[in-house]
């Protein structure tokens, strides 16, 4: 898919079509995950720091991911691909390999080109966004031709010409090659991939180390022998989060956790599962990353059995210095739940001492016992008792107020919050700013970037919120059927 995340928000947004539109964290410390190509003119790329980024691009639209809109585009994209193979590999939620010949679709170069161009259609047709194929008879070259193709294009690589192509490249086009390794040919005298092959496979290992040697060589011959591996099960699943500023109180790092396992577990539910594992990992401040895990003994998707045992591994963690990152999840995945052995025998074990306590005649005076139970619930309601913290609203997330309907936030800040209302299929809406507080306004779930493509109906245009014009791009238009 070409730039992935932001092709969807401008397919999302009219507003932002042919503008720059750069989709990361937006904190400190956030990064790049992708850039429309509006904003690649201005040198921003994916992985840079976004403080760098504002400082090339200042005027393009900043959005926090919306990763539940991009999985959903995603799954769409891969039943396409699993209609033409039973043989497709996901890499990513927006790049994946499919075996033609195990489909049966493509014997032959003409009939393979036929099948790629009918793909691009079909993504344009189903999702709104454009997509780029490369066609080899490998997956290096195949991911090679795709990158050569984008945007929005297709690229063929006749069996027999790959040397031919990958020649003049840089050996920075080869997998597995990055900076250090570059860095360690461009001493040799080796910058392109041709240079590589006239090096031959001893000078390689020589330089690079055997295993290392042997597979760049095989790579600047084209020789990639490598099986397109069909999705395999779900091995784990796990939530984490950078924080912008490390945190050293330890009763916030606690918190932080116990939210992580809550997200943790929603995904697990998701996906069906239970799980026996449960794994613990905090980044400290000096970038040394911790790893911790507890199994139980069966499987589990109850958040308090994840909380609790995240929470006892994180007792043998010392956050002396600061946290940068935490993140719960959850392994051994089964695909059924067994009650926690853990809280039956704790359950057990209260009411054997209850029993004993009776026993002995150590309860106390009914009217004692109503005093001080009406004392502890006064304590904990008081240390409960917080101000009410200001509404989150990020930016480019969706919201939907009671009056003027679907729209996506702008920015915020000061007790604001700024709305542009409008859909995947009207005309740039209109910018309404509200107190963050507004009870009208209320966060809203992602809308389909083509409407009538779950259910086959027209959604409502919202004409009476679209009063802007001048896009430099069409709307994207309801999908025939």
């Amino acid at each position: 898919m070409d730039a992935f995340f932001a092709s969807a928000e401008q397919a999302a947004k009219p507003s932002l079509r042919g503008k720059a539109v750069i989709v990361g964290g937006l904190g400190p410390r956030g990064v790049v995950a992708t850039a429309s190509y509006e904003a690649r003119r201005f040198g921003v790329h994916s992985a840079m720091p976004m403080g760098q980024a504002r400082r090339l691009a200042p005027n393009a639209a900043y959005l926090v991911p919306r990763f539940g809109l991009y999985r959903d585009v995603s799954e769409q994209v891969m039943e396409l691909l699993r209609g033409l193979s039973p043989l497709v590999e996901p890499l990513s939620l927006d790049e994946a390999f499919v075996d033609l010949e195990a489909g049966g679709v493509a014997s032959d170069a003409v009939s393979a080109r036929a099948v790629g161009e009918r793909l691009r259609a079909d993504i344009r047709a189903v999702t709104g966004l454009t997509g780029s194929v490369g066609l080899a008879a490998s997956k290096m070259i195949a991911k090679i031709a795709s990158e050569e193709a984008k945007p929005d294009g297709l690229r063929l690589i006749v069996p027999g010409t790959e040397r031919e192509l990958l020649g003049p490249m840089s050996v920075r086009t080869l997998p597995g090659v990055g900076p250090v390794t570059g860095d360690h040919l461009r001493r040799a005298g080796i910058t392109t991939v041709a240079e590589i092959a006239e090096a031959g496979q001893d000078e390689l290992v020589r330089l690079l180390g055997k295993a290392h040697g042997v597979h760049l060589y095989e790579m600047a011959l084209a020789r990639d022998e490598r099986p397109v591996v069909a999705e395999r099960d779900t091995k784990s699943v796990s939530v984490e989060d950078t924080f912008d500023v490390d945190i050293h109180d330890r009763v916030r790092v606690r918190l932080e956790v116990d939210r992580l396992a809550e997200r943790c577990v929603q995904r697990l539910r998701a996906g069906g599962h239970s799980g026996r594992t449960v794994v613990l990992k905090v980044r400290r401040y000096d970038f040394s990353t911790l790893t911790r895990s507890e199994t139980l003994r069966g499987p589990t998707d109850d958040p308090g059995v994840v909380r609790e045992a995240a929470a006892r591994l994180l007792e043998a963690v010392d956050t002396t210095g600061g946290v940068r990152l935490l993140g719960v999840g959850v392994s051994g995945l089964a695909d059924y739940t067994q009650e926690d052995l853990f809280a039956q025998a704790a359950h057990a074990k209260e009411e054997k001492e209850e029993r004993e306590r009776l026993e002995r005649g150590l309860e106390e005076p009914a009217a004692e016992a109503g005093v001080r139970e009406a004392a502890e619930a006064a304590t904990v309601q008081e240390a409960a008792v917080e101000p009410p913290a200001e509404r989150s609203w990020l930016a480019g997330h969706d919201v939907r107020h009671a009056e003027f309907g679907p729209g996506w936030v702008q920015g915020s800040g000061l007790g604001r919050v700024t709305v542009r209302f409008e859909t995947p299929w009207s005309e740039p809406g209109r910018v309404r700013t509200f107190r963050s507080d507004d009870p009208l306004l209320e966060p809203g779930e992602p809308l389909p970037l083509v409407a009538g493509a779950d259910d086959g109906e027209e959604e409502p245009s919202y004409g009476a919120q679209a009063g802007e014009s001048g896009s430099s791009a069409p709307a994207i238009r309801p999908k025939s059927r």
